[in-house]
């Protein structure tokens, strides 16, 4: 694979991701979105097909990573270093285009910020906070407790993916791709409740920064101050899932 077919299939697959994953949360989120509230089984799968679709998409050109650490796991166990910086650049400018889009298709919505509550005096308007659709929040702000977590959840996706790769077959019968997707949704609905499982670095820090510039109205704080751990958590799990393959198999 050539640089510029990695940089351009990592781009356009993570984009597709961050479409359908802060798509979903948009959904669920916002005030006047037809699918407001329908909860947290629906933004995982939502999640999953991102990776689909995403994956699927850039596999022939780049195979798919759409997830530094993802990458790094893979580096780790071949060796091969080279095209790291690519793959890494393509994945952060997708999820930052993937993010915008999801802005453009929630025009309406976002402009339309706010929800009403009821109040002695009848109902009220107040702002929608916007952040946990382009990225994460911890339900409980503990940084030790919320870091182990994403490198736990990040574990638990990169070292099946690589041992996937030993399984004869898997990724001839196109079937991989679906398998990781399904492992995707799995960790949202087994992992996911302490910090909204980022598991890919690009993929919170992207659209945090597309967040922080974006004309929400009343869009709330953009949260730089735990902006590292679902950076620092999954380039960290990434890296032990690659040493624990390169040990175990």
């Amino acid at each position: 694979m050539s640089n510029g077919d990695i940089f351009v299939g990592e781009i356009i697959g993570t984009a597709i991701l961050i479409l359908f994953g802060a798509g979903v949360c948009a959904a669920v989120t916002l005030r006047y979105s037809k699918a407001r509230a329908s909860g947290w089984v629906v933004i995982a799968f939502g999640w999953g097909f991102g990776v689909l679709a995403g994956a699927y998409t850039a596999a022939p050109l780049s195979g798919g990573h759409l997830n530094p650490a993802v990458t790094l796991g893979i580096a780790v166990d071949t060796g091969e270093w080279g095209k790291v910086w690519v793959y890494l650049l393509g994945q952060f400018v997708g999820a930052m285009l993937g993010a915008a889009l999801c802005y453009l298709t929630y025009f309406a919505q976002f402009q339309a910020n706010v929800r009403q509550t009821r109040t002695t005096d009848g109902t009220a308007d107040e702002p929608v906070p916007t952040l946990g659709i382009f990225s994460t929040i911890p339900e409980i702000r503990n940084p030790v407790a919320n870091l182990v977590t994403e490198i736990i959840a990040t574990v638990g996706l990169v070292l099946p993916i690589l041992a996937f790769g030993l399984t004869e077959g898997l990724g001839e019968s196109g079937t991989l791709v679906l398998i990781v997707s399904l492992l995707v949704v799995g960790i949202g609905l087994s992992l996911g409740g302490p910090t909204g499982y980022a598991i890919n670095p690009t993929r919170d820090l992207g659209p945090r920064i597309v967040h922080s510039f974006l004309p929400i109205p009343n869009k709330g704080t953009s949260d730089w101050g735990y902006a590292w751990i679902p950076v620092a958590g999954p380039l960290i799990g990434g890296v032990l899932a690659g040493l624990i393959y390169n040990l175990a198999f």
